[in-house]
This record gives structure tokens, sequence and C-alpha cells, in this order.
């Protein structure tokens, strides 16, 4: 993929549809999230990244990779309730979707990186993930001679490229292009009044009188902060794991909900099957609210207008 590139989108010319002012409380996905200053965007550490992405020599069993968990065709995540990972031991926690996840404000359920710089290393060296000691990572890395060229074509100011450091940012340069604008929903922003049938307008007009833009709102659709909630099956502590703070008991980061259609199951434990369901949940848990059949319908119907254009990348051939 051409890295910058931009994604025209082009509107007809329509009548308003009487909804601006919902429409404008939401935001249009743009192209690319802000990248940090010190790893722009380049061909080369994406082309690297997305190598390393599919790469199973990274874990120690050499099986596993990051797209074990974050597969392209299950909407970059697993579709099972929690990860299964080295030894065939299954995490606490449901795989969130890696797409848009450069919009994030921290990353994973209990926001204890705040970064996907931050967040690359973490699965490599989780034992219940890829179990990997970094250096033999390293190790394995410099036993091949592309990837010595390609560490050096993507970081030229470093005497010893094939590092930690160069590793997390190479994998998180690729994980920024995973973005998916254009949805029907973006496109209903742009202008294109079509873009939604009426179902789908209730569904948004639902959404934001009941609440749910209040947790729900940015271009990733989350406002990356922490929320109590306990969901059905789940004793996990949440952020309070990382803080130590007893406010921060059964919080979790707000999860983004573009693509929420194609990324069940739900929740932080994953047992949560349907959008339905999480819907009827999320009124009942955060807003102290039953929703009506109706409204859980239209709410559902408008969260599927939030799937957007898959990204395109290259299946790497791994040396």
């Amino acid at each position: 993929m051409a890295v910058g590139s931009a994604l025209a989108i082009t509107v007809p010319a329509t009548a308003d549809d009487g909804l601006g002012d919902y429409r404008d409380r939401f935001e249009p996905l743009p192209h690319f999230p802000p990248i940090p200053a010190d790893n722009s965007l380049t061909p080369e550490k994406v082309e690297l990244g997305n190598m390393l992405f599919f790469e199973p020599r990274i874990s120690s069993s050499g099986v596993i990779s990051c797209a074990t968990c974050h597969n392209p065709a299950l909407g970059w995540a697993d579709r099972i309730p929690r990860a299964t990972g080295h030894d065939g031991q299954i995490g606490e926690r449901n795989t969130p979707t890696v797409l848009n996840s450069g919009f994030l404000g921290s990353q994973f359920w209990d926001g204890r990186e705040p970064d996907l710089e931050g967040q690359a290393l973490g699965p490599i060296e989780a034992d219940v993930e890829m179990a990997m000691d970094l250096e033999t990572a390293l190790e394995r890395l410099n036993d091949f001679t592309l990837y010595q060229t390609k560490f050096a074509e993507a970081y030229p100011d470093d005497a010893d490229p094939i590092n930690a450091n160069n590793l997390a940012h190479a994998l998180a340069s690729f994980q920024r292009t995973l973005n998916t604008p254009n949805s029907p929903f973006d496109r209903y922003l742009h202008g294109d009044q079509n873009a939604l049938d009426q179902q789908e307008k209730d569904g948004m007009v639902a959404f934001v009188d009941n609440g749910c833009i209040a947790c729900h709102s940015g271009p990733a659709m989350t406002d990356s902060n922490f929320h109590r909630i306990q969901v059905p099956g789940s004793s996990d502590v949440g952020r309070f794991e990382v803080t130590g703070d007893e406010a921060d008991m059964y919080k979790f980061r707000t999860p983004t909900l573009r693509n929420v259609a194609v990324t069940y199951p739900y929740m932080n434990n994953g047992a949560t099957e349907t959008l339905e369901e999480s819907v009827a949940i999320m009124g009942k848990e955060m807003l102290g609210r039953d929703f009506e059949e109706q409204t859980i319908a239209d709410i559902t119907a408008f969260l599927h207008t939030l799937t957007g254009e898959m990204p395109d990348f290259d299946v790497p051939a791994l040396p």
C-alpha cells in the first residue's frame, strides 16, 4: 500500500435529512492517526512491520505470530472468547482488534501501555501468549540475511538495527496503517444521506439520545477512558491490576465500535456472543436502561454501519 496516501471520498449532493444535529456529534475517520515524531511511517518500516506481524519465529514455539490472534480474515481479531496462546493456554481476556488501534489513547483492556510502540513487545514476552525471551527472538531474526537487510533499510542510522526498540517500532508502524475509513457511516457523515437506511438513522438517534455517545465518541468511537463494568461471568478486576487504586477496580478501557459487527464475541471476557445481547447489557449496566426490542434492533443496525473498508496488506514471503 502507499503509505500516507489519501482516500478520496466522493458524495452526491443531496437534501439534508433533518438529522444534521445528530450527525454533527460524530467525527468521520481520518486517513491516518497522528504519528509519533520519532517514528514517522516510512514504506521500509511498514514493510518490515508487516513481515514481523506474520513471523512465528518470534514466539518460543515457532508457530505463533501476532496474526495468530489478530487474524486479517476475522476482523484482525480471533473470534473466540479468550485468546489461545503458548502451549494451548487460555488468556484471561478477549482479543481486541488491531484495526484503527493507532487512534486509541492507550492499549490493552487495562490501558497498561500508552501507545502501539509500548504494546508491541508485551505479547511476545507474555508467558500465556508467545512466551518468548526477547533476546532470543532478536537472535533468531538476526540469523536471516533478509531481516538484516530489511532492518538496515528501515533504520539506516542504527549501527545495530535489529534491536528491541526497532522491533517494537516496526510492528507499530505496520499496525498504524490498519485503518478502516469509508464505512457507510463515514460516507453519511461526509454528506451522503443515502448511505444509511431509515432504521440505521433511527439507530444513530437512539445511540445519541440514550447516552451511548458519552463513551463511544471521536473518530474511533471510543473516549479511550476507563469505566467500571462487571459483565456476566467475569471476575476480572481490570485497570486495578495496573494502578492498584481501588477506584479503578473493575474498570476497562472503552473499546472501539469501529468494525464491531465483525469483531465478535464481546466484552472483556468474550462471553457475549451477539451485538443485540451486548447492546442490552450495556444499556442496563452502563446507562441503567432496559432497552425495548425495537431500540436494540435499531442501535444494532446502526452499529453495522461502522464496518469500514478493510486495509490493503500483503501476506509476506518470510525467509
